[in-house]
């Protein structure tokens, strides 16, 4: 049993470390390059369909919410009807 916690308190330390254990790509000067290019698209949409479907989604919900404040408030100025 004790053996076990050992080992399992060397891997706590191992995992919990500073250093990396692989060295990772820099992508930041080709997404700089992508996304300073001139060509005529916007920010928002240059990241490729990813950001396209993501701002289409949220435009659709934009409206939708808007569309359902706007139903909800014209429910509620009209006098309901007492029977």
């Amino acid at each position: 049993m004790k053996g076990r916690l050992t080992v399992l308190q060397q891997l706590a330390r191992r995992t919990l470390t500073t250093t990396a254990r692989r060295q990772v790509e820099n992508k930041v000067p080709q997404k700089q390059k992508l996304f300073q290019a001139d060509n005529g698209m916007p920010v928002h949409l240059k990241g490729g369909a990813g950001d396209a479907v993501l701002y289409r989604a949220t435009m659709g919900l934009t409206i939708l919410g808007t569309l359902f404040v706007l139903y909800e408030l014209g429910k509620a100025s009209l006098p309901q009807k007492k029977e």
